[in-house]
């Protein structure tokens, strides 16, 4: 057998024990199957908040000294365009409604309506609030449960709505879990028909989608589990799910295809063929594994648990992919044998491993590099300069569909007591501290009225502010830094727009650091991957181009509105601020995701002999098909997601495809092989001193 290292070996030991890798994978997965179901009730809908910040002291004070009258309350509107206040129909609607929210273990305390605080001026509307007793996610399960009852309360003439914070999330996580469902039933077909084009047989196809179902399955159980111990949001399985199918596909393509590569039309048995395989496509998949969970963990960095736990959801998923796609994969591939082109289609060639088509676009790049260069750089640089206009803010109520209860509470609340008042500020502090915090709100230019004084527990006393403006508007988080800089320190200016504020805030201040961890990160990884700084830098740069362009794209589409009405949405006018941090993270870790698969062929090529146009020709040849088959799944995947309902998945689909897009089209596919050339052997290059730093890492297997 031909020799190979650390990894061939893995590959072969897996399939010398198929029936034990096959056992293992199938009590894993059934183990953690039975709890799979389970999770999407089990996760939360809440922990859109930075831990630590003054906002969330002051909703945990107003939940132990106000009866939970904090931002976790249930607001519930009731409203008759015909019926005033005190007439019986309403009446016995806002008794109705006290019935239900006094009922549940989760509602600490219930404060009618009143006169000049929760009433409206022309009797038609008001409020009722349901104090939190228990947590942000407890809170969005109540609005969950309860909002359907709720507005079954009402009448035809009297209508009940519930919104406030929790109820808000309610109403989105519910269309978004739709809206994603919506989008794998479209994904699922159009990913099998590219895959069957990619792989050209049925069997073969049939690969990926086990590695992905795997992932999914485990990541659900062990993420049913994780929220035992600690809140893991919704958007974790989201994200889980996504990336399960994009790089479950994105790593089976290169192994498979290099499988075939070398078992058909040699004379090497499947086992030797599998370790030759694990020696090279397998070693790149280590790395590239490793660089997304790395890239996403940067993401841990920013003090929120939503986000530490949707990065935790993802990471879960790539490691199982991994794992399967190291061990279960090359098993499977070793009992296959011949069979993996079983089904094929007419014009597949087995073993056909280096591409015709890119070895040929290959020859074209290096004989006019500066041409092909120059034309891929001046597209990524003009989708680029958008970025320099964007703008950030938190998801305003326009994420939340129009029919909803949410919505329509929300509009209720803004027309009959003022555009700011679904956003109250909330300033709980000692009696002496609040009368001069008073003195001094009264006159602030960002606030329309003050609310009575209400005393709590513990001789605090908690004054509600209601701003001028709508709560998404930039103006109310200028005004909450105005007003904290001017009251005094006892005073804690909370309220769900202030928890906005203060996430918003830790995001702007976090994301230099996230990024320049994932860029650092990538580039050593990289580094150790390929040995070889230049391009390892490189590749890491171009990664850049990819995400301002993808961000310049989505400043036109989201900010400024272009082809709102095709995708079928509202602009809010900016980007969700946890975009630029969260997607960059996703973006950089799959562009790394097709540089590591180019850069080891190419590698392999060059360590073979040392010509860095075989390098490069190769290196295109025997990967570029792999990387272009690969992204047209990710695009057809995320795209899927941007016909989906809520405004943040559309975000998410049309940032990610469009960087993936580009990234593949652009940058793999151009620029880094163009790199090649011009650097000509200066990018193989390795300093002794860091020769002797780095081990030795070779995608060879011989």
């Amino acid at each position: 057998m031909t020799a190979v290292g650390p990894m061939g070996r893995l590959g072969a030991w897996a399939a010398d024990h198929f029936r034990a890798v096959l056992v293992a994978w199938l009590v894993l997965a059934v183990g953690l199957g039975v709890l799979a179901p389970r999770v999407e009730h089990a996760l939360s809908g809440a922990g859109w908040e930075a831990t630590g910040s003054q906002s969330v002291k002051a909703r945990e004070l107003l939940d132990r000294n106000f009866g939970g009258q904090s931002s976790a309350a249930l607001m519930v509107v009731v409203h008759s365009p015909s019926a005033e206040v005190g007439d019986p129909a309403f009446v016995a609607t806002v008794d109705r409604v006290a019935v239900i929210l006094r009922e549940d273990s989760r509602v600490a305390s219930v404060a009618l309506p009143r006169a000049g605080f929760s009433i409206s001026q022309d009797d038609h509307t008001a409020i009722v609030s349901a104090g939190a007793n228990g947590t942000t996610t407890d809170m969005v399960a109540a609005a969950d449960e309860l909002k359907g009852t709720l507005k079954d309360a009402g009448t035809e003439d009297v209508q009940v709505s519930l919104t406030g914070a929790s109820g808000m999330w309610s109403d989105f996580n519910e269309a978004n879990r739709s809206a994603m469902m919506k989008s794998e039933l479209i994904s699922w077909p159009v990913t099998l028909i590219i895959l069957m084009l990619a792989f050209g047989s049925l069997v073969a196809a049939g690969l990926p989608l086990m590695l992905t179902i795997l992932g999914l399955v485990a990541s659900a159980g062990t993420l049913y589990i994780g929220t035992k111990f600690f809140d893991i949001s919704i958007w974790a399985m989201n994200f889980a799910l996504m990336f399960a199918l994009a790089l479950g596909i994105d790593y089976a393509l290169f192994i498979v295809h290099r499988f075939r590569g070398a078992f058909f039309g040699s004379k090497l048995t499947a086992k030797e063929a599998v370790a030759v395989t694990m020696d090279t496509a397998g070693k790149a998949v280590l790395f590239s594994g490793a660089t997304v969970v790395i890239s996403l963990s940067a993401v841990m960095l920013v003090p929120s648990p939503a986000f530490r736990s949707m990065a935790l959801g993802i990471m879960v998923s790539v490691v199982f992919v991994l794992l399967a796609s190291l061990t279960l994969l090359p098993a499977v591939l070793s009992r296959l044998g011949p069979r993996v082109d079983r089904l094929a289609l007419r014009w597949v060639h087995s073993g056909e491993h280096r591409s015709p088509a890119f070895a040929a676009w290959g020859e074209r790049l290096w004989r006019h590099p500066w041409l092909f260069g120059t034309v891929a750089v001046a597209i990524l640089i003009a989708f680029s300069l958008p970025v320099l206009g964007l703008k950030t803010g938190m998801p305003s109520i326009k994420v939340v569909p129009q029919e909803d209860t949410s919505r329509q509470g929300y509009a209720l609340v803004q027309s009959a007591f003022g555009e700011g008042a679904p956003g109250a500020l909330q300033l709980v502090g000692p009696a002496a501290a609040i009368d001069k915090a008073v003195a001094v709100v009264k006159d602030d230019p960002g606030i329309a009225r003050l609310m009575p004084a209400q005393k709590g527990a513990g001789g605090l006393v908690l004054v509600q502010a209601i701003p001028s403006s709508d709560p998404s508007s930039p103006s109310v988080g200028a005004t909450i830094d105005r007003l904290r800089a001017a009251v005094p320190a006892e005073v804690l200016v909370g309220g769900a727009t202030a928890e906005n504020h203060d996430l918003e805030q830790v995001l702007s201040e976090k994301t230099p650091l996230v990024i320049g961890v994932v860029l650092v990160l990538g580039f050593l990884l990289l580094l150790l991957a390929v040995q070889a700084p230049v391009i390892a830098a490189v590749g890491v740069v171009t990664n850049l181009l990819a995400v301002g362009a993808a961000f310049g794209v989505a400043r036109l589409i989201f900010q400024d509105g272009y082809g709102a009405d095709l995708l079928r949405f509202e602009s809010q006018g900016f980007i969700d601020a946890w975009g630029p941090v969260f997607f960059f993270a996703m973006i950089f870790a799959i562009s790394m995701d097709y540089t590591v698969f180019l850069l080891s062929s190419a590698k392999e090529h060059f360590d073979h002999n040392r010509d860095p146009k075989e390098a490069m020709v190769g290196g295109l040849a025997h990967s570029g098909r792999v990387i272009f088959a690969a992204a047209a799944v990710m695009v057809a995947v995320f795209f899927t997601f941007a016909l989906s309902g809520p405004l943040p998945p559309k975000e998410m689909g049309v940032i990610l495809g469009v960087a993936v897009l580009l990234d593949a089209l652009l940058i793999r596919l151009v620029l880094i092989p163009v790199s090649l050339r011009l650097l000509g052997t200066w990018a193989w290059g390795l300093p002794r001193w860091l020769d002797r730093v780095l081990p030795d890492v070779r995608f060879g297997h011989s």
